[in-house]
């Protein structure tokens, strides 16, 4: 049975209803709640880099076609855009199921509680409703006009289809190259850390001291002898005391590196390293040197890569010890760049990743870390997401006491960080767009960085505990370890985060 014209007419006016109905609404809400839209906009993986513009670009659209439905005079022109914009929204929906390195867990919209299928169907609904409302509008106009003329008609719907994926694509590929490579400050968040166990150390001065397989050996501060065994899970606890042979050196911050079968005594203030066996915990002198150091990191069992200061100027310098037999120092002065005084302003952590023999170096003060060889010639300089570029510390001098101080608290970018294969987590001291203010008062974040691409790969929160933050931490394959107070946290983390191991075999 054919359709009348009045029942044309009154099917047309019903779809112009509904997309009416539906773009008013829905733009009202995104403008309504805008924090959040933008929030979740931010949280895209398609649209990430983004999402300030389109946050205002799609209800203004939006409320756009909705007056050019209203408008008889524009209903055809109107009925094309929300086509388009509809197959927008369908062709997002579809690069995120098939083809984005994560889903999120909101498509956003007015449809929040509908899943990312659902929403895809009911997308699909919208879009034959004005495909239709568009040929029974079109065929209505009188012949002379083109539009009117199936093969014009074909030829705009298939213009309107190509013109909304080519968008879309552009924006995911351009967003992921931001994001993953100059990014201005947006995170993702594509998986999430979940808590396994915690435990009251009883102090606060515990650290990681090495790890296997099986075990994670905790060195403790104010206990510099003392060694604590878990098991991965940490249920399972003992401890071990280090006799040294000599006790006769002044040392001032003593710490233990394990290294299975051997372990290590060092306190670079005092040029003096410890080897032995965690067989029978005795420590022997290896090295007894001139070369004062900190911030070290065990590369091998015979040498290290440490930091020290330069006997020319007095400024921070990286350089390397090689302790066997005939020892050798050597020193690369051209990896820290100075910015102010060559000293607090290139203050920061050192990590050694085996997987890639590669050491790591990440300034405190400034969006910035150094990937180097185990020869100490730089490989690159990688960029944190954050966007302090430069130290923003105040220095002066005491001449009476011939020191260099901080005349103000510095402003932490990167407070501190770990490497575990060929990954760099770093605990970001500052806030990203779009990210609520209220997470910030409950949780530390976490962002990873892959070092074999030199690439931004997403965050996760770690949660605080009794409104301690977290201080220190380390990873280990899927697990990871932080030190909140005088709590030690173990964490999950799903495959999200960490699908960019060099070597998923392992984990």
């Amino acid at each position: 049975m054919k359709f009348s014209q009045r029942h044309k007419y009154i099917f047309v006016e019903v779809v112009c209803l509904l997309y009416i109905l539906l773009f008013v609404y829905a733009a009202i809400s995104k403008l309504l709640d805008f924090e959040n839209f933008r929030v979740q906009l931010g949280q895209s993986p398609l649209l990430s880099a983004f999402a300030g513009s389109i946050a205002w670009l799609v209800p203004v659209l939006e409320l756009l076609i909705a007056l050019l439905l209203v408008l008889k005079r524009w209903r055809l022109i109107g009925l094309f855009a929300a086509f388009t914009l509809m197959t927008m929204f369908t062709a997002y929906i579809y690069i995120i199921l098939n083809y984005s390195s994560f889903v999120p867990c909101s498509c956003g919209g007015i449809l929040e509680k509908l899943g990312w299928t659902e929403h895809l169907f009911f997308n699909l609904v919208f879009i034959m409703l004005a495909a239709a409302g568009i040929l029974i509008h079109a065929l209505g106009i009188p012949k002379v006009s083109i539009i009117s003329k199936p093969a014009a008609l074909v030829s705009a719907f298939a213009l309107s289809v190509f013109i909304s994926f080519a968008v879309v694509t552009l924006l995911f590929m351009l967003s992921e190259d931001i994001i993953h490579h100059r990014n201005n400050f947006i995170r993702r968040f594509p998986g999430n850390a979940t808590k396994v166990h915690e435990i009251d150390l009883k102090f606060n001065s515990y650290y990681i001291a090495g790890s296997t397989s099986d075990k994670i050996y905790l060195g403790n501060y104010t206990a510099p002898l003392l060694v604590t065994v878990f098991d991965k899970t940490l249920q399972k606890r003992s401890e071990f005391k280090i006799h040294p042979n000599r006790i006769d050196f002044q040392f001032q911050s003593v710490q233990v590196r394990i290294s299975p079968p051997d372990f290590y005594l060092i306190d670079g203030s005092v040029p003096v390293i410890y080897k032995g066996q965690i067989k029978d915990w005795k420590a022997y002198v290896k090295w007894n040197g001139t070369t004062t150091f900190s911030h070290y990191q065990l590369m091998d069992s015979l040498t290290l890569a440490f930091r020290s200061n330069s006997n020319t100027n007095g400024e921070s310098i990286l350089g390397s010890l090689y302790f066997g037999n005939e020892p050798k120092v050597h020193f690369n002065p051209n990896l820290l760049k100075k910015q102010i005084d060559g000293i607090f302003d290139v203050d920061g952590v050192f990590h050694y990743d085996k997987s890639l023999q590669r050491l790591v170096y990440t300034y405190l003060y400034r969006n910035e870390f150094i990937l180097a060889n185990e020869s100490l010639n730089l490989v690159y300089r990688g960029k944190t997401i954050d966007t302090i570029s430069k130290a923003q510390i105040k220095v002066v001098e005491v001449t009476s006491r011939k020191e260099r101080k901080l005349a103000a608290p510095p402003l932490l970018v990167n407070k501190t960080s770990a490497v575990y294969e060929n990954l760099l987590f770093v605990n970001s001291a500052l806030p990203g767009k779009y990210e609520p203010a209220e997470m910030w008062k409950e949780a530390s974040i976490i962002d990873i960085y892959n070092l074999s691409t030199n690439s931004y790969q997403g965050s996760f929160y770690i949660y605080h505990i009794q409104k301690e933050k977290l201080k220190n931490f380390f990873v280990i394959g899927d697990n990871f370890y932080g030190f909140i107070g005088r709590h030690l946290v173990h964490y999950k983390l799903n495959i999200g985060l960490t699908n960019s191991y060099q070597n998923k075999s392992k984990k």
